[in-house]
């Protein structure tokens, strides 16, 4: 079985994620979304939340797999049998970083790293961006979900 994996802290999941997700699970059996915990860092959803979020986003997917993280993602991926890991790259300055991770990966366990271009309409899109646009009462129902739309909405009222 070919098994990939496609890493992130999705807070939240954006449609240039799942682009990468939706692209990952055509060329792989199983592709595994790894949602990293990062204690450091408060997400505006939690961990649970994105969790929950990314199933529903997922659910036509019927090999793609959604489970949390922390550590190495390498430890993550020798733990479940998966040889590969997919990013998507936005811009060159993904590039460089994520080229430094590949590598380290690869060195650290023989996991490759498979990178997808960015679909061109989602090449600015970041969840960061996201947020900050309907904190301010932007429109962003073109950038994620309706499923994630509507959670934005009701955590943005809470807050």
């Amino acid at each position: 079985m070919r098994r990939a994996v496609c890493p992130g802290s999705f807070d939240p999941i954006t449609n240039g994620h799942l682009d990468i997700i939706a692209r990952a699970s055509r060329l792989y059996d199983e592709v595994y979304v790894a949602v990293m915990i990062n204690q450091a860092k408060k997400g505006l959803f939690g961990i649970d939340e994105r969790i929950d979020l990314i199933r529903r986003v997922t659910a036509e997917y019927a090999n793609v797999r959604v489970e949390a993280f922390h550590g190495l993602l390498v430890d993550f991926c020798k733990q479940r049998d998966i040889p590969a890991i997919v990013k998507g790259l936005r811009a060159v300055s993904d590039f460089d970083y994520e080229l430094q991770m590949a590598q380290m990966n690869n060195g650290l366990s023989g996991v490759e790293t498979l990178f997808i271009p960015t679909n061109p309409t989602y090449s600015f899109l970041s969840s960061s961006l996201v947020k900050e646009v309907a904190t301010w009462g932007g429109d962003v129902s073109h950038l994620v979900p309706e499923e994630v739309l509507q959670a934005l909405g009701a955590k943005l009222r809470k807050g």
